[in-house]
């Protein structure tokens, strides 16, 4: 079974969750989160934007375990920023999702600067109300998760955002887990980009995949990954990484592969305002 990282608020996560990003809506994304469930996840990542989350409530009904098994992540999408607006996307998704609470909601992006203040005074009011257990951010760079950790009452549990072994952006990583703040990666596998020596050379070593080399990386590090497949087998073998663990120096010759590269969008440069 995947061990759970524990949350400053002492809810207990599963280290490792089903990602859906480009999951197709409706029997797609219903199927998957059944099959993640028979493999042994009990933690599905999903967000607005996704346009999939009728698919995933779906699954969630159908997967043959109680609600209060599972850790259900959405996400509020960037047109939604603002005190009122965010309570009535939240709303919209509890519908979508035909559920009557959420375990994380996070802010997808920061947007413009400054509109995730009253967004966030939003999030702690759900938060007080019990309609969510879990409340954080995506994509919060440190100064603008300074800026939001002296302005809160309630501090973000969780910062999602881009990490792989080509893209490592350690001082964030290491600001949050100081503010007591989980780190969950997206991207985390960079599929066709992990045929490098040091991974290989472990994979070879101990019988595994090169994702899942690098999957046991992040894991040491203490980072929650939610790796997205749509693929059964592909599920069962990203969650089999419990059972090794690689070395200091195994560690540190995956760390020296860092580019500063991203793969997606930068925080700095992306609003998203109209389209993802």
């Amino acid at each position: 079974m995947i061990p759970n990282f524990k949350l400053s608020n002492g809810v207990e996560v599963p280290a490792m969750g089903l990602g859906t990003f480009l999951t197709k809506n409706g029997e797609e994304a219903a199927r998957c989160v059944c099959d993640a469930v028979k493999a042994g996840y009990r933690s599905i990542d999903t967000a607005m934007i996704y346009l999939n989350e009728e698919g995933v409530g779906k699954g969630i009904k159908e997967c043959g375990i109680p609600r209060n098994e599972l850790y259900l992540t959405t996400k509020l999408w960037n047109d939604s920023h603002g005190y009122e607006e965010t309570l009535r996307a939240f709303d919209a998704s509890l519908k979508r999702l035909g559920v009557d609470y959420i375990d994380e909601y996070l802010i997808h992006w920061p947007g413009q600067e400054g509109s995730f203040l009253p967004t966030w005074k939003a999030f702690e009011r759900l938060y007080e109300e019990g309609v969510i257990r879990v409340i954080g951010v995506c994509n919060f760079m440190k100064p603008v998760m300074k800026e939001l950790l002296a302005s809160c009452n309630v501090s973000p549990m969780v910062n999602q955002i881009e990490i792989h072994p080509m893209f490592q952006p350690d001082h964030l990583i290491a600001f949050c887990q100081e503010q007591g703040i989980q780190v969950e990666a997206w991207r985390p596998i960079v599929w066709g980009k992990l045929e490098k020596d040091p991974i290989l050379q472990a994979a070879a070593k101990y019988r595994k995949t090169p994702v899942q080399i690098t999957l046991r990386w992040h894991y040491q590090r203490g980072v929650r990954t939610v790796p997205k497949t749509t693929h059964y087998d592909r599920m069962k073998e990203n969650m089999d990484i419990f059972d090794f663990s690689l070395t200091e120096e195994e560690m540190e010759a995956i760390n020296g592969l860092n580019t500063y590269v991203r793969t997606g969008e930068s925080p700095d440069e992306f609003f998203g305002m109209d389209s993802f």
